[in-house]
């Protein structure tokens, strides 16, 4: 698993005994249009809402965490470089909202610990950032953003766009919450009663 250096914002867990909350975003299909193996940042492609969505959620105290799996890396469709520039411009169409980018490179059949579902990335947020998990949720367009969620023990948000509307039917377990979109998820995060 590889951090993307924009985590200029890091607050180490001596600075703050606190938990944060944070939001963990898929990146493609949720917080940006899907494009297979999106390689170039010309391609790239915010949503409409996607800036309201991540600004709502930073007004709510969390944590921007993106957590994306990223195998055309090792396939060799692009290179670190290409995807670090991608997340340049996604940081800079957001204003510098995100607070990291986390990615796993593999291959699916690599058994990595870093690739979703399984939990390496959300794990080294929680360790760079003092997250509280109990308050955090994950938020994707795909089962296994769900399974990723489940599996650390975050709340659990499907989103609809992207692959989300084919991958609802193919969920085992209900996430705390379907939305139409990142905008719509965030609305009931942010305003919703525990």
């Amino acid at each position: 698993m590889n951090t993307d250096k924009s985590n200029e914002n890091r607050k180490l867990a001596g600075e703050n005994p606190q938990l944060k909350k944070a939001a963990f975003i898929d990146r493609d299909g949720t917080l940006i249009e899907e494009v297979n193996f999106l390689a170039r940042v010309e391609d790239l492609r915010l949503f409409p809402f996607t800036i309201e969505a991540v600004e709502l959620l930073k007004k709510n105290d969390f944590l921007i965490v993106v957590i994306t799996n990223q195998s055309g890396v090792r396939r060799g469709i692009f290179s670190e470089n290409d995807m670090r520039a991608i997340h340049d411009e996604i940081q800079a169409q957001l204003n510098g909202q995100i607070d990291a980018f986390y990615f796993c490179p593999h291959l699916p059949d690599e058994n990595c610990a870093c690739r979703k579902p399984k939990t390496q990335m959300i794990e080294r947020a929680c360790a760079d950032f003092a997250i509280g998990l109990e308050n955090s949720w994950m938020i994707g367009d795909k089962k296994l953003d769900i399974e990723t969620g489940f599996n650390a023990k975050t709340k659990t948000a499907l989103v609809l766009t992207g692959y989300g509307m084919k991958e609802k039917e193919k969920l085992n377990e209900k996430p705390d919450l379907i939305a139409e979109n990142l905008l719509e998820a965030a609305k009931v995060i942010c305003f919703r009663r525990n």
